[in-house]
């Protein structure tokens, strides 16, 4: 019987800790896939398109949308996100596990999709509001308008964790 890989989903608000986990998983098990999000804002220091992001025009990420090309997507702080669907699927189709770090709303689109019977869904919990707010001060990305939105989200983000 072939085996059918997972989709393994990380969610919590920013600065929780998913992108840490994420990291940790795929160095301990090199053979999980890691979805690469597909996203409308501009890159970071350091990041590589096509590894960290597929870093793409508005217009062009709403033609994926149209187009029925993504797994999931939503508009999160001026920014469209989203994961490209054909790699998913190719990848569980190949028996290869799928490690997505995404927000709430993200993964209640992929459990509602016709891939949900493949899906581990993980909703991380950070330790304390206060190190949360620690954590993403200490990032040094985002401004202190940015920080304060992010705080705000996080509450809504934190009353679906058992969503």
């Amino acid at each position: 019987m072939d085996r059918r890989g997972l989709l393994i989903i990380l969610s919590s608000p920013s600065g929780a800790g998913k992108s840490t986990l994420a990291r940790r998983l795929r160095d301990w098990d090199p053979t999980i896939r890691f979805s690469v999000s597909a996203t409308t804002r501009a890159p970071r220091a350091g990041e590589v398109d096509g590894t960290d992001y597929h870093f793409v025009a508005e217009p062009n990420f709403r033609g994926l949308v149209t187009d029925g090309q993504m797994l999931e997507h939503a508009y999160v702080f001026g920014n469209f996100y989203g994961s490209p669907k054909a790699p998913v699927e190719d990848a569980i189709n190949a028996g290869q596990d799928v490690l997505f770090d995404i927000d709430w709303q993200g993964a209640q689109q992929i459990n509602g999709s016709d891939l949900n019977k493949h899906v581990l869904s993980i909703f991380l919990l950070p330790p304390s509001i206060a190190e949360l707010k620690h954590r993403l001060e200490s990032r040094r990305q985002d401004t202190t308008e940015t920080i304060n939105r992010r705080m705000l989200k996080s509450w809504d983000e934190i009353s679906h964790w058992d969503a």
